[in-house]
């Protein structure tokens, strides 16, 4: 019975141990792992525009987004856009955050390749309320082959807007 009992013991031990590290070691590092993972969380995207202000005051109009925060300096604000915040930084300061610069976002030349979704039931109304607040139309409302409706904008500053439907999800 005794070797029983030690031989599974034994065969528990060497079934926890990794090849290279000990079992403790493994423990400490998925409880590492598992803790960077609960960590972080995605906060806010910042724009660097030439007017503050002004693109803050396009996004309340355009879309009904309410102003966070403003410095007094009007070099940078947010705004609340549902669950993640935008925010706005002017050309200034990311100047003096990035020593080797950036490439500014222009209407006059191609978009980024990167873009601001907002969700909705009413994707034309949206559209057209954001057009007459100053957007620039770059693609027409189309239905999507999985059912998703997308239209996608230009703001003041040349940063791609898609305006959609929410994915329904296959359940």
């Amino acid at each position: 019975m005794k070797i029983w009992l030690l031989s599974i013991s034994l065969a528990l031990l060497i079934s926890c141990k990794n090849k290279d590290n000990s079992t403790e070691e493994s423990i400490v590092k998925y409880q590492q792992s598992k803790t960077l993972k609960m960590d972080i969380q995605y906060a806010y995207t910042i724009l660097y525009v030439s007017d503050v202000p002004k693109t803050m005051e396009f996004y309340k109009k355009a879309f009904g987004f309410e102003q966070k925060f403003l410095t007094p300096e009007n070099d940078y604000g947010e705004i609340n856009s549902g669950t993640t915040t935008i925010a706005f930084a002017n050309l200034g300061l990311g100047n003096s955050n990035f020593k080797k610069g950036f490439t500014e976002s222009k209407l006059s030349e191609k978009p980024f390749g990167i873009e601001l979704a907002f969700t909705t039931t009413e994707v034309e109304k949206v559209m057209e309320s954001a057009i007459k607040s100053g957007a620039e139309l770059l693609e027409e409302t189309v239905t999507k082959p999985w059912g998703q409706k997308v239209g996608y904008l230009r703001d003041l500053n040349g940063f791609i807007i898609e305006i959609c439907t929410p994915i329904q999800s296959a359940e």
